[in-house]
């Protein structure tokens, strides 16, 4: 039994009153979430004819993604190409993220407005940035080739999602800077809430500017660098709408855009193979497995790290 205090004594609050205000969240919660993932790991165990269960397999759907064709090719592929997503963004949030939130930090008159400016490609749908990228890319119609045409840089009208070389990487920067904005508030506000005593004592002391801020502020971001990272991770290991609005579901030009959702995907809806069900389940469960497991272990890298900083 739990007390609350009020003017002129304490009143009792039954014990399971405060689990009542938390029930509505966890059913949401449970229908929602809970009980699709846990179906979702069920149906892989099981053979499917159509949306009808057969016979309960074990590991039968898991051993196929990595024995038979196409599971066989296409699971390293799109996994690889997670991978470089992940890396690509990154390397660019930390370096440009960065580097934006510290300049904006030194000039407060315009810091809100160019946060929001950044921001802003985040708030809007990957599908809708997809499809605007990709008229903007267009070979033929798109004004980015008609721009480098109309100053003479023809060599550099190029079919930047049409190049099995140069689709990835255009695919990488485009995610890239969409997250961009997301980054930067993060890291913006982890500086804003830095002690300048510090940097006035580095100063006194006769420290540069690149020394007070690799020994002064970047061990402060070090719980800001980790929760980017992570939901990173998660992001683009999970990453679907916009490699298919630019891409395609199967990965356009030639699979190079392919991934591991885009797999998911056309093994659900488009393989009309009798066990879809059983072999998308699978590749579902693999993913949330990799997913969970990666930032969980992660996590606990990166509380150690911030300890030994501390």
């Amino acid at each position: 039994m739990t007390t609350r205090k009020r003017r002129g004594g304490a009143v009792r609050v039954p014990p399971l009153v405060p689990y009542l205000f938390i029930l509505p969240a966890l059913a949401l919660f449970g229908v929602f979430l809970l009980y699709p993932l846990l179906s979702a790991v069920s149906y892989a165990f099981f053979e499917w004819q159509g949306t009808l269960r057969g016979a309960f397999l074990g590991f039968e759907n898991f051993v196929r993604l990595f024995t038979d064709l196409p599971f066989r090719d296409a699971i390293p592929n799109a996994f690889v190409h997670n991978i470089l997503f992940f890396v690509g963004t990154m390397i660019v949030q930390n370096s440009l993220g960065l580097f934006l939130a510290v300049q904006l930090q030194k000039r407060a008159r315009m810091q809100r407005f160019f946060q929001t400016m950044y921001a802003m490609p985040y708030l809007v749908s990957p599908l809708v940035i997809g499809y605007l990228w990709s008229l903007l890319l267009s070979p033929n119609l798109g004004p980015v080739n008609a721009f480098f045409k109309a100053v003479g840089l023809d060599a550099l009208a190029l079919p930047w999602l049409g190049d099995p070389g140069l689709a990835l990487p255009i695919v990488i920067l485009i995610g890239a800077w969409q997250w961009l904005g997301f980054p930067i508030l993060l890291y913006g506000a982890a500086l804003a809430g830095q002690p300048l005593e510090y940097d006035q004592a580095a100063a006194t002391d006769g420290a540069s500017g690149w020394q007070i801020f690799w020994h002064i502020k970047f061990p402060q971001l070090i719980p800001v660098l980790g929760t980017v990272t992570i939901l990173t991770f998660i992001y683009m290991m999970e990453i679907f709408p916009l490699v298919y609005a630019l891409g395609g579901s199967t990965g356009s030009p030639a699979g190079a855009t392919d991934v591991l959702a885009l797999l998911f995907y056309r093994t659900s809806f488009q393989s009309g193979a009798p066990n879809a069900i059983g072999l998308s389940s699978a590749i579902a469960t693999l993913l949330f497995l990799l997913i969970f497991g990666t930032a969980i272990l992660a996590n606990y890298f990166l509380q150690r790290m911030e300890r030994r900083l501390s």
